[in-house]
């Protein structure tokens, strides 16, 4: 019997309230990411999940998402850290304000880099560059865990999460480019593991 598989976007972060690239900035949660983070213990439970392992990203956002959903879940697992799971680099965009971003590349451009699979922003990530470096984590360490029928918990990005959605719902680029997912959003993929 598989394994269920939970993947989480961490709550808000600074980052996400100043509306900038984070990608690689570790920054922590402002107040509204920490109440996420207890919605999505919540919503679980509800859900009437429990987990057996907890991978998490190397970034603070993350792991202080993953660390209050472990505590109000009454888990006894530390989660499994890996930088595979962070964000996408934004490269030059990473701090930049979004708004201004637009003003200075044009918004078709910054919506090029933000939502499609192939185009990288200067100096950083593509979606699927995220996706060269989840997908092989994914096969290697969390898949097998879910063939042995564990319960999987991962806490990560936007990004890192979408490139994992488009892995295991076998997504095309062109789907994706749509596929969003909120902080503090649950996503419980059905496709068999």
């Amino acid at each position: 019997m598989n394994g269920k598989l939970a993947l989480v976007r961490h709550g808000q972060s600074e980052g996400n309230a100043r509306n900038v690239f984070t990608g690689w900035s570790d920054l922590p949660l402002i107040a509204v990411g920490i109440k996420e983070a207890h919605a999505v213990a919540q919503q679980l439970t509800v859900l009437g999940f429990t987990f057996d392992l907890v991978y998490c990203s190397a970034l603070q956002r993350a792991q202080e998402t993953a660390a209050i959903i472990v505590q109000d879940l009454g888990l006894h697992v530390d989660a499994v850290l890996d930088v595979s799971l962070n964000e996408r680099d934004y490269g030059e965009l990473t701090g930049m304000n979004k708004q201004q971003a637009a003003e200075r590349f044009g918004a078709d451009q910054i919506a090029l880099w933000r939502r499609s699979y192939l185009d990288r922003p200067p100096g950083g990530e593509s979606l699927k560059d995220c996706r060269d470096r989840v997908d092989p984590f994914f096969d290697r360490t969390i898949k097998p865990q879910l063939d042995a029928g564990r319960n999987v918990l991962v806490v990560a990005h936007g990004n890192s999460l979408r490139a994992l959605v488009m892995s295991i719902e076998n997504l095309s680029p062109e789907e994706i480019q749509k596929f969003e997912i909120a902080t503090g959003e649950i996503v419980i993929p059905y496709r068999e593991q």
